[in-house]
């Protein structure tokens, strides 16, 4: 009977195995793509639906 072998004494292809399973799934998902905009920078868009709203934007 063996008993159970602690991972740091497992074969780097095994503990590579283990983590890879640990991991999980981004589900399609691509985590580098999505970027979270800064709260401190202008954003123009927003700054024009502002305007809209209050009746100030001229379209041209």
């Amino acid at each position: 009977m063996q008993g159970m072998v602690p991972l740091k004494k497992q074969s780097k292809k095994k503990q590579r195995e283990f983590w890879e399973r640990q991991r999980g799934d981004w589900q399609g998902l691509c985590p580098v793509t999505r970027i979270v905009p800064g709260k401190k920078t202008y954003q123009r868009k927003k700054d024009r639906q502002l305007l809209r709203r209050e009746g100030r934007w001229q379209d041209e």
